[in-house]
């Protein structure tokens, strides 16, 4: 497939802060694309240059081959966005404030009522069209943001942490919904829900500080940077005696207890047979492999430090 997404050296400087650098990117048309980052790594910045929003420092930016430099136009017609604030017309009813991005986008009535129709089912805003949006709570005029979003038909949607307040529920009814957009558009979605782009995302890149640092599946970054080895043990008895012996193994990186349930950090994969050696004739309540997840890869590579 081509790209649909393409991001060429591009730096975006503040005086002399650099909020990105020379970061180039490319992303395949139909696939949902997950950028992850701390607070403060790009993630915004990159979104706000190819929704030409703010034209960056050096280097160009294209969407379905359009530059954001010289067709702003032509991109902001192929775009669907969900920016991190609900910038709802307040003065407008729930399907009203639809009404008016179809009409904005040039559609006519017979084309954005019945997908209107389709997306305030979606949300499960429905009975809720006429009322305004100051009425609802933040999670239902976060629903609203995005179905506003998709009543054009975007060919790429930009998603800027689209599920933040929303319910367990909602965040499960749009993850199903973003999930059907596979293939008919491409998806470009920044958040700090570590298992939503685990679920969603076909790819993901991990950056901090404007640049990239990794690349790839979930799967594949999980192999690749999360190496430590973890196993969770629940002793029936003698706990304190095995506490002590395990903090003074070599090869233990770390142990962390709760009552009769520990869980102990090898040093590597060259320590699992030692470490089985060890529990050899323990009374053992139960034992198993943590298996790592995103959050472990994105703290390996951003750090645990936390970020203003």
């Amino acid at each position: 497939m081509p790209d649909s997404i393409t991001l060429k050296e591009i730096t975006k400087t503040y005086g002399d802060f650099r909020a990105v650098d020379r970061f180039s990117l490319n992303v395949e048309r139909g696939t949902v694309f997950g950028l992850l980052g701390p607070n403060g790594a790009g993630k915004t910045t990159l979104i706000k240059i190819l929704t030409t929003l703010m034209r960056p420092t050096l280097g160009d930016a294209f969407v379905e081959g359009h530059s954001v430099l010289t067709a702003g136009k032509e991109v902001r017609r192929l775009i669907g966005v969900v920016p991190q604030e609900n910038n709802l017309d307040r003065y407008l009813t729930a399907r009203e404030n639809l009404i008016l991005h179809g009409r904005l986008h040039g559609m006519r009535p017979s084309d954005y009522n019945p997908k209107i129709d389709e997306l305030l089912e979606m949300t499960g805003l429905a009975n809720r069209q006429k009322d305004f949006p100051d009425t609802f709570s933040g999670g239902m005029q976060r629903r609203l943001v995005v179905a506003r979003a998709l009543v054009h038909e975007p060919r790429v949607l930009f998603l800027d942490e689209p599920t933040t307040g929303l319910d367990p529920q909602s965040r499960r009814a749009l993850w199903e919904y973003i999930r059907g957009l596979r293939r008919k558009m491409t998806v470009f979605l920044t958040t700090h829900y570590m298992d939503e782009a685990d679920a969603l995302c076909d790819r993901i890149m991990i950056m901090d500080h404007g640049e990239s640092l990794a690349d790839g599946t979930a799967a594949q970054l999980k192999d690749a940077f999360s190496r430590a080895h973890v196993y969770e043990v629940e002793f029936r008895s003698d706990a304190d005696s095995y506490e002590n012996k395990m903090k003074s193994l070599a090869f233990v990186r770390s142990v962390e207890r709760e009552g009769s349930y520990f869980k102990i950090t090898l040093a590597g994969e060259d320590s699992i047979k030692p470490f089985m050696d060890f529990l050899a004739g323990a009374d053992i309540r139960r034992i198993c492999l943590k298996e790592p997840t995103l959050e472990d890869v994105f703290i390996s590579l951003t750090g645990e430090k936390i970020r203003e």
